[in-house]
């Protein structure tokens, strides 16, 4: 069973999305169309977070071909924008291993929009510590855009609310949960970014970075940020996890940039 199946089996947020990936040679390659939904709120800008669970697909895909059949968690994940993100386009993303070694794998990811580049991002990952976690035999890492897309903003088909200023929680559903049953590592980038930019309206992130603690098991997921000089800090928790922090991130925003 291939992981896409695995996926629409829960309906997943990720198969909504319009992404698909293909191996080409020693290289992973996604593809996708930016659709309104994709948006940062109030902007013409598509959202770093969506880049950054695009990275998260295709370099996981690249560690589960080296892991197999043990399942990867991501450990941190950046992404690096050269511009703000256009309205409209053709992404197409490409994987390359950087590194395999005993115990990390590293990847990176070029982000392109009609042949013109716009991010780079990069991926380290680790073996799920439970061996009981397997991927499915055998492993496909070709998988189709898919026909549903989504028929609401991002942050609201996943229930992302921003709470009050610099806070934004997201509930823990199947439709967000990875192979080890946690919550997606790219889709906690979205409360990430939704926490940031509450506090910088109007705006969108150069510069999105995540370090994964611990796996979100129980949510929701609260994400926390402070902004200073356009440089953001944001904690996020498992709040049905005795509130442990689970990941933390760092970001910055475009308009930071030109205030200087």
């Amino acid at each position: 069973m291939s992981i896409e199946s695995r996926l629409s089996e829960r309906r997943h947020v990720l198969l909504e999305l319009g992404f698909a990936t293909r191996r080409v040679g020693d290289e992973l390659h996604g593809s996708a169309t930016i659709a309104p939904e994709l948006h940062v709120p109030g902007t013409g800008h598509l959202r770093t977070s969506i880049l950054a669970t695009w990275a998260d697909t295709v370099a996981g895909l690249l560690a589960s071909l080296v892991m197999h059949p043990r399942v990867p968690v991501t450990l941190e994940l950046d992404v690096n924008l050269y511009r703000p993100a256009p309205a409209s386009g053709q992404v197409a993303a490409i994987g390359r291993t950087v590194k395999v070694g005993r115990s990390v794998f590293v990847a990176e990811v070029e982000f392109r929009v009609d042949d013109e580049p716009l991010a780079l991002a990069g991926a380290s990952f680790m073996v799920a510590p439970d061996p009981g976690l397997q991927l499915p035999r055998p492993l496909s890492t070709d998988m189709p855009a898919g026909t549903r897309r989504l028929a609401t903003p991002l942050a609201e088909r996943l229930g992302c609310r921003r709470v009050r200023p610099g806070v934004a929680v997201l509930p823990r559903t199947d439709e967000v949960l990875n192979a080890a049953g946690t919550v997606n590592g790219g889709l906690i980038a979205v409360a990430a970014e939704e926490a940031a930019l509450s506090l910088a309206p109007d705006d969108s992130l150069s510069f999105l970075g995540l370090r994964y603690l611990q796996p979100a098991r129980v949510g929701p997921v609260t994400a926390t940020a402070t902004l200073r000089g356009g440089v953001g800090r944001i904690e996020l928790r498992d709040s049905g996890s005795e509130d442990r922090l689970a990941t933390l991130a760092t970001a910055r925003t475009f308009g930071s940039a030109t205030a200087r």
